[in-house]
C-alpha cells in the first residue's frame, strides 16, 4: 500500500541554479542510517541540472536545487522539506552531511548508480506469448500485458486472472524498489497453464487518466472494465484476479458484484482503513522509539483535514460489506510478518465473514482456502521484521512457496 508507506527522506520538485565544475558529474550514490534503516540516495548532475532519486521509495529523475558548486564541492537544498545535503570531492568520493528539521547525519557519495540484484525478475526471450492491449473505463485507456500461457496454441481455453496492483500510482509490474512482483507473478502462471493481465494503473506507464481523484471504487471499474475485457475476447475458460493490498480489496468487491469467477487477495484489507492507518501510525512510532497514545478518532482528524478523496473512501470503507458477499472460490493469503496489513488482525474477520454453508462450519465454496506464511511481509518476501525499510535490501522478490500455492490452486478449480 503505497501510499500508506512513511519513509524518513520524502522528496520534492525542486529547480536546479546552475552547475560549473566538470569533477562532480553523472550519477552519485550514498546511504542514510537513520536510525536501524539504511535509505539509498542518488544525486544526478548533468549539463547544469541534477536530479534525484530515492531508489528506496521508487522516486526517480525529482529536479533538484544546486544551490553551489564547485570544483570539489557540492550543496544541495531542499527547502520544502528543510533538507540539505553539503559534500566535499576528496579521493574519489563526495563525503558530507544531510541534515533534516534539526537531525544531521553523515552522508558519504560514490559515483555511479544504485544496483539492486533481483534475481527473480525473468528476462527475454520468454517462452511464451506476450500481447500488449488497451481497454477502456470511463474516461480512461488502461494499457496493459496479456501473458498467455506456455505452449498456448488459441485451441484450448485456458484460465486468466486480471491483476490489480496495491494503492498508490503503479505501473504493470507493480514496480517497488526494483522489484517487479506482477512480472514475477505472470511469468510463473504462464509457466504453470493460466494466463494474466496486468496493466499499468491509470495516470502511470501508457495508461491515460487522473489518479488524484480516484478512489478505491473507481479503481474496482477499472478492473471490471479489464474483466469485461478479457471475457470478450472468448479466449478463455474462467476469468479472475489477483490483487495485492488495495487490490485484494478490489479482489473482493469484485467478487461480491459476481464480476469474477475467482479471486486471489494477497494481504488484502479485513478491517476498515481508519484501523488500519491507525496500525500503521502506532508500528511507526515503536520503529522510532517514540511513545504516543494514539487514538482512530485522531487518526480520522488528521486524513480527513488533507480532503485527500482517496483517502477519505479508505478510512471508511469497510471491506466486510463486499466480503460477505463472495461465493466464487477465493484464496486469501498473508505473511505474518505483514506491518502494513497485519495478518492477525486482518485475515480473522476475512475468514468468518466469507459466506459458509448451511451448517455454518464449511465455507459455501468448497474452493475457498486462506493461508497465513510464517516470516512473510506484504510483500510475500523472507524477511527479518516485516518492517518497509526492508523492502529494498530483500534480494528475493517474492515468496516462490507463494507462487507454486496460487499456481496450483487456480489450476485445480
Amino acid at each position: 500500500m503505497r501510499k500508506l508507506l512513511a519513509i524518513f527522506v520524502p522528496l520534492a520538485a525542486m529547480l536546479c541554479l546552475r552547475a560549473e565544475a566538470q569533477e562532480i558529474s553523472g550519477p552519485w550514490n550514498g546511504e542514510l542510517q537513520a536510525g536501524v534503516s539504511k535509505i539509498s540516495i542518488v544525486f544526478r548532475f548533468e549539463n547544469g541540472k541534477c536530479t534525484m532519486d530515492s531508489p528506496d521509495q521508487g522516486a526517480k529523475n525529482i529536479p533538484a536545487e544546486l544551490e553551489y558548486m564547485s570544483a570539489d564541492s557540492v550543496r544541495v537544498v531542499q527547502r520544502q522539506m528543510d533538507a540539505v545535503f553539503s559534500g566535499r570531492l576528496k579521493n574519489g568520493k563526495i563525503a558530507g552531511r544531510f541534515s533534516q528539521r534539526g537531525l544531521t547525519m553523515p552522508l558519504v557519495l560514490s559515483p555511479g548508480e544504485v544496483v539492486r540484484n533481483r534475481p527473480q525478475t525473468p528476462a527475454e526471450p520468454f517462452p511464451y506469448k506476450t500481447e500488449e492491449v488497451t481497454f477502456t473505463s470511463g474516461d480512461a485507456t488502461l494499457a496493459g500485458t496479456l501473458t498467455y500461457p506456455e505452449g498456448w496454441n488459441g485451441k484450448k481455453k485456458v484460465p486468466v486472472a486480471i491483476m490489480v496492483t496495491g494503492s498508490g500510482t503503479q505501473n504493470r509490474d507493480e514496480e517497488l524498489f526494483g522489484h517487479k512482483p506482477f512480472l514475477v507473478i505472470a511469468d510463473y502462471l504462464a509457466r504453470n497453464g493460466i494466463a494474466t493481465l496486468r496493466y499499468d494503473d491509470r495516470g502511470a506507464g501508457a495508461s491515460t487518466g487522473d489518479p488524484e481523484k480516484a478512489t478505491t471504487h473507481d479503481f474496482m471499474l477499472d478492473a471490471a472494465a479489464g474483466v469485461d475485457h478479457l471475457r470478450s475476447l472468448g479466449k478463455f475458460k474462467k476469468v479472475g484476479v489477483i490483487g495485492h493490498s488495495e487490490g485484494g480489496s478490489i479482489a473482493f468487491m469484485l467478487g461480491a458484484r459476481e464480476k469474477v469467477d475467482f479471486l486471489v487477495s494477497l494481504a488484502g484489507p479485513g478491517v476498515q482503513g481508519d484501523s488500519i492507518l491507525l496500525l500503521q501510525n502506532l508500528n511507526a512510532l515503536r520503529q522510532a522509539g517514540m511513545t504516543m497514545r494514539l487514538t482512530k478518532e485522531y487518526v480520522r482528524a488528521q486524513i480527513k483535514a488533507q480532503h485527500n478523496p482517496w483517502l477519505d473512501y479508505f478510512i471508511d470503507y469497510d471491506p466486510l460489506t463486499d466480503i460477505g458477499k463472495v461465493r466464487c472460490p477465493a484464496f486469501v493469503l498473508n505473511g505474518d510478518k505483514d506491518t502494513q496489513v497485519d495478518a492477525s488482525v486482518n485475515t480473522t474477520p476475512i475468514f468468518e465473514n466469507l459466506p459458509k454453508n448451511r451448517s455454518g462450519k464449511r465455507f459455501v465454496n468448497k474452493h475457498t482456502r486462506g493461508k497465513i506464511y510464517p516470516g512473510l511481509n506484504h510483500l510475500f518476501q523472507h524477511c527479518q521484521t516485516g518492517q518497509v525499510v526492508e523492502y529494498s535490501q530483500i534480494e528475493e522478490t517474492i515468496s516462490p512457496e507463494v507462487l507454486e500455492d496460487i499456481a496450483r490452486w487456480i489450476n485445480e478449480l
